[in-house]
């Protein structure tokens, strides 16, 4: 399949989270389209990692490792990640009882 597939699956979605970044007010889907936006990033670094292994060749069978490898390192830190902002979302919700991004702006006075 040509890279140019995988650049525009990669491209589309991490424009709509962008999108819903900036346009959405319920904390649980803006940390949604962030890992969204990561998982496109992943997307786009495994397929340059096999068109990279691919122009290659066979001689060089470690060719093309270092973006999986890159990806290997973003879904760790995208765990923790998720495991840290569940933790603040759902502090949040039991202190407030809204997941509403315009209510933090009220607690910094």
């Amino acid at each position: 399949m040509p890279i140019n597939y995988y650049i525009f699956l990669s491209l589309a979605l991490f424009t709509i989270g962008i999108i819903g970044v900036l346009t959405r007010r319920n904390v649980i889907i803006v940390f949604m389209c962030i890992e969204l936006m990561l998982n496109a990033v992943n997307l786009l670094l495994v397929a340059f990692s096999k068109m990279h292994h691919l122009a290659a060749g066979a001689a060089n069978s470690t060719a093309g490792i270092e973006g999986q490898l890159f990806v290997f390192f973003i879904m760790v830190v995208a765990a923790a990640e998720v495991s840290v902002g569940l933790a603040i979302i759902v502090m949040l919700y039991r202190n407030t009882r809204s997941v509403d991004i315009n209510f933090l702006n009220r607690l910094k006075h």
